[in-house]
């Protein structure tokens, strides 16, 4: 064995034998336990970051332990390939989108391989290649005739320059990110996913995810937003003056939802949002209020938003009957109102809601407090947060004294008995809005007949396939491909046009997890085998994709299971979400110039230095606070460990220790060693904790340097406990480990090796350590027979030479035993 710890020539080594022997290839078998570990699939922009070091190498410990476990495990990867970052790459490059990413993913590829990853290369993906979203887009055309995917108007953000649909998030001080922009209000044809359809389900199944982190759970929960309410009618008053045809049907009314129908008596104005059909008729002929309807159309689309704009609103002229009081009630447009939630108009209720305060503020409209909450029967400004308190109605006639439930339900009542209204649940999740204006995505499989309409692409003529061989400029190249887009109707024969928005690319993350389980199928989207794998027994990621990624595999997976794909109701069984790793405080990102070269670190110290530091510097779901010194002490420490192999196996390979009798110390290592065992299963398996894992090995290679016994039973304890420690450590640094392994045991394959079990007998002890205090203060520690009596203890405790030195020869006035753990004499 050589002396010297060399990692390059370890790691490459090794990551050739488990090639060259398929070491960690799946195959679907019933005669083990499965175990499908999954970490999200990285998005191949060039290279790979610490953050990916730190997801990928969690997900690799747990896939290594559970198959030491004696597991059948499948580990996967994949590429979440398509995406604008490619687009803009493209127009920085000038290279295609298609060039630049499979450049990407093929240097990303090797970067993933030399961290020794315990991974089927041979269940690869990559979402823009057509064998993948073929069956994207062959469940496209299967729910679109279900009607659970349907087209119609959005409200967007529109960026006039670069002519594409702009996320919120991408809206900066209302312009567009990247163009400067500033941003329209467009309403554009686009399809959407019936997942409200779901969203009872994906509520309630959140109950059976105990497997996840309570914070994930919740963050989704609320993301739904099941909420308890009314719908209320306000009709028309006669003197609306309207002549828009929808309010020109029999009974005309404005219906409103609201979740404080126990406020209704306290209704002083109604507001609508700038697209409302009544809002466009009041505009007609009020050039004030068409350009304010105007100025709103280059306004957020956030629910976020709304809460802190300033508020802004002009009247409409018309005015509403109040449903149980008959009050007139003026009706106003305000920025603050949104189309897409609820019926896009809000009763509104100044002294209990913060918004409709501070326009009624603005706009010196009434505020009539109809609730006694803390803050008492009046809301006098400024706006208190006790004000939107649940309380007891007041000034509101015949349900004064009534409580929030007694009097929603009797409100609800009454409105229903006079047809104006009743009670109604409602979500705050809204059907997910799935068409992009930009290239580089799935296509639509839809084709637009004059005739026939939107017509479905057969599924003999799928995959419709993205064109890779273009140039990329102002909006999307597809868009002026004849080529691309004109064809004939699959129905009627006659001329036709391809959609060309794609899909968004959350619909290819929705999927994949279960497409690594029969990726090689050209006939089905899945088949037999994804029943044997699914769930995914522990999946693994940031916590910034608690909510949409999650949301949607989860969607995802339950419409796969009634098409009949899958057997699951939920996609993950556990779910494991890591910290950020941080530098100097922020997250190592390329854009704050503070990225460490993983690269540089796997050519400098070895992938399993890498991978040691940082499992070692923080519990998985914390951050990780990057440190140079940190890499320096995991590379010393697998130096360590080479050595003590080394320095045993100079003096001979031994059977390790099979039983007979040993001294008292090597009986205390024993102790130390398979308590170690005990506690570094459960930390890898229960816990998830692999810095306490390795902090516990640590402990046990310092009290094996402290053993100097040669005997027979010394070397075959030694070995024992070298080959347990090497074993512990595998799944963190399984390169190292299984160079020492074939060392330690004659050329053994360390991964066809069981894990090391805890010996009983070992962790019975003879004597245990006592700690001892005087007046409280830790003085020492004395071994004892387990078995000793609370008097043995005392006069050996009373005997110890600390004691007697801090005792200043003063009597004892009491002694105080804690059996098994400390003596603490008082003077």
């Amino acid at each position: 064995m050589q002396a010297q710890y060399l990692p390059t020539e370890i790691e490459r080594q090794t990551q050739v034998f488990w090639d060259q022997s398929n070491a960690f290839k799946a195959v679907e078998i019933s005669d083990k336990p499965k175990y499908y570990c999954l970490s999200m699939f990285p998005y191949p922009s060039g290279k790979l970051h610490m953050g990916h070091v730190r997801n990928y190498t969690i997900g690799d410990v747990l896939a290594r332990y559970h198959r030491f476990q004696g597991f059948n495990v499948l580990q996967p990867m994949g590429w979440d390939a398509f995406g604008l970052p490619a687009e803009n790459a493209a127009i920085q490059n000038k290279v295609a989108p298609a060039a630049w990413t499979y450049s990407n993913i093929d240097y990303m590829r090797g970067q993933l391989k030399s961290l020794g990853l315990a991974i089927d290369w041979s269940r690869e993906l990559a979402t823009c290649k057509p064998d993948y979203y073929k069956w994207e887009q062959w469940l496209f055309t299967k729910l679109f005739e279900k009607g659970l995917i349907y087209k119609k108007l959005a409200t967007v953000n529109w960026d006039p320059v670069d002519m594409t649909v702009l996320a919120n998030e991408q809206v900066i001080d209302g312009c567009g990110w990247r163009s400067g922009a500033p941003v329209e209000k467009r309403e554009i044809p686009m399809y959407f996913m019936k997942i409200t359809a779901y969203a009872e389900e994906l509520l309630a199944d959140l109950d059976k995810l105990t497997g996840w982190p309570e914070q994930v759970r919740t963050m989704q929960k609320n993301w739904i937003g099941k909420s308890f309410g009314a719908e209320v009618h306000f009709p028309y008053a006669e003197n609306a003056g309207s002549s828009h045809p929808s309010l020109l049907t029999p009974h005309p009314v404005l219906k409103v939802y609201t979740t404080r129908p126990d406020t209704l008596m306290g209704a002083t104005y109604v507001a609508v949002a700038a697209e409302h059909p009544l809002a466009a008729e009041a505009a007609q002929g009020n050039s004030e209020l068409a350009a304010f309807i105007e100025e709103c159309k280059h306004g957020s689309v956030a629910e976020a938003d709304m809460a802190t704009m300033e508020k802004k609103g002009l009247p409409t002229g018309r005015f509403v009957t109040h449903p149980l009081n008959g009050e007139k009630l003026p009706v106003w447009v305000a920025n603050y109102v949104l189309m897409g939630y609820g019926e896009g108009a809000v009763m509104a209720v100044p002294a209990h809601d913060e918004r409709d305060f501070a326009f009624a503020a603005k706009y010196g409209l009434p505020v009539r407090a109809v609730i006694r909450t803390s803050a008492g029967d009046v809301a006098p400004a400024p706006w208190q947060d006790a004000y939107a308190e649940h309380g007891v109605c007041v000034n509101s006639g015949k349900y004064d004294g009534l409580d929030f439930s007694q009097a929603s339900d009797a409100i609800a009542a009454d409105l229903e008995a006079r047809s104006l209204g009743a009670k109604r649940t409602q979500f705050r999740l809204r059907d997910w809005g799935i068409s992009r204006q930009r290239y580089w995505g799935c296509p639509i499989p839809i084709i637009h007949c004059a005739s026939c309409g939107d017509v479905p692409v057969p599924e003999k003529d799928l995959p419709v396939v993205l064109p890779e061989d273009v140039k990329i400029d102002i909006g999307s190249p597809i868009k002026k491909m004849p080529s691309f887009y004109e064809t004939t109707c699959p129905k009627c024969g006659g001329p036709a046009e391809r959609e060309t928005d794609t899909m968004d690319t959350f619909v290819e993350s929705s999927w994949y997890y279960a497409r690594y389980t029969c990726p090689d199928n050209d006939q089905a989207m899945l088949d037999e085998r994804a029943n044997y794998w699914l769930p995914v027994d522990q999946y693994i990621g940031g916590i910034e994709h608690a909510i949409l990624h999650l949301l949607y595999a989860r969607f995802f997976n339950k419409l796969m299971r009634d098409v009949g794909l899958v057997n699951c109701d939920e996609p993950f069984t556990q779910l494991l979400t890591q910290g950020m790793v941080l530098k100097d405080g922020t997250k190592m990102s390329k854009s704050k110039g503070n990225t460490v070269d993983p690269q540089a670190l796997i050519d400098q110290y070895g992938a399993d230095t890498a991978r040691l530091f940082m499992m070692f510097a923080a519990p998985p779901e914390q951050s990780l606070e990057w440190s140079d010194a940190g890499v320096e002490g995991a590379f010393r420490f697998l130096k360590r460990l080479w050595k003590a192999v080394h320095d045993h196996i100079e003096k001979g390979v031994v059977e390790g220790f099979k039983g007979g009798d040993l001294s008292a110390e090597l009986k205390a290592l024993r102790f130390q060693l398979h308590g170690t065992i005990q506690k570094v299963s459960d930390d890898y398996g229960r816990r998830q904790q692999f810095n306490t894992a390795i902090a516990a090995v640590m402990e046990l290679m310092n009290a094996l340097a402290k053993s100097g016994d040669d005997s027979p039973a010394g070397r075959a304890v030694m070995q024992e406990a070298l080959e347990a420690a090497v074993q512990l450590l595998a799944p963190i640094v399984p390169h190292v480990c299984q160079a020492l392994w074939a060392e330690l045991k004659d050329g053994a394959n360390l991964l066809d090796a069981p894990w090391p079990q805890v010996d009983a007998v070992a962790l019975v002890q003879d004597e245990i350590e006592l700690v001892l205090q005087v007046n409280g203060k830790l003085r020492g520690s004395i071994a004892v027979a387990k078995d000793a009596s609370k008097e043995a203890i005392e006069q050996l405790a009373l005997a110890n030479p600390n004691v007697q030195k801090f005792m200043e020869g003063k009597p004892a006035k009491k002694i105080v035993v804690v059996p098994g753990r400390l003596v603490n004499v008082v003077i």
